[in-house]
């Protein structure tokens, strides 16, 4: 049998980047000769896509911060037996494009602490168990400057997924002092990337963190 694969998650406020540098990475890897799934949260499955759509299209307040967190929770449950925990058996590595720490940044930090950090992570402990990912890039950059290339990426978009990014601008910057609190709590496993770089010269640190971490080859 094969040995467990890793699972690196990206996260990060909106605009950072995380989808370009994530794909970055996956090839990086696979010119190491390593197996790869890219996936992300929410809409990693199939029905993932449909929470996906619900979450991120519409007017900002027709989901409260309970009722995201549930979803989100949702679809977590789905990406993780059905997508993500077959392909680690199988030794293959695993890249998402967010994962819980989201959950906590954007429903608990964000929405000002409505939401109770215990039932946060008793969703967690309930959909995911013990396990957590083995390394956590989180990309950080000033709200204002990922909002403008947010709102830019969406203008090509035929579904807006501009939901999130419609939060006031003091929302966002709680988000980014959320991620910024994790990746303080989570040492050994977060490390923190600033985000307002060239492409070229943040996917090189990325491939060097990671190419050190697990020790790659080839």
């Amino acid at each position: 049998m094969s040995a467990r694969g890793k699972f690196i998650t990206f996260e990060g406020g909106e605009g950072t980047g995380k989808s370009t540098q994530i794909k970055l990475l996956c090839n990086f890897l696979k010119q190491k000769n390593e197996d790869v799934l890219l996936t992300k949260e929410p809409g990693g499955t199939e029905i993932g896509l449909e929470l996906r759509r619900i979450l991120t299209e519409g007017e900002v307040s027709k989901l409260d911060a309970t009722a995201e967190a549930l979803l989100f929770f949702a679809d977590r449950r789905l990406h993780m037996t059905q997508k993500v925990w077959p392909a680690l058996e199988q030794g293959r590595w695993v890249l998402s494009d967010r994962f819980a720490d989201s959950t906590m940044a954007y429903q608990y930090y964000a929405y000002d602490k409505r939401l109770k950090r215990e039932d946060i992570e008793y969703l967690y402990r309930f959909t995911v168990g013990r396990f957590e990912p083995d390394l956590t890039i989180i990309l950080d950059i000033d709200p204002r400057i990922g909002l403008k290339r947010s709102f830019k990426k969406a203008e090509g978009m035929t579904n807006k997924e501009t939901r999130i990014e419609n939060q006031g601008l003091a929302w966002h910057e709680r988000l980014r002092r959320g991620f910024l609190e994790i990746a303080k709590e989570n040492p050994e496993r977060c490390v923190v990337l600033d985000a307002d770089k060239p492409v070229d010269v943040l996917h090189n640190e990325i491939s060097v963190l990671v190419e050190k971490r697990f020790l790659l080859k080839g």
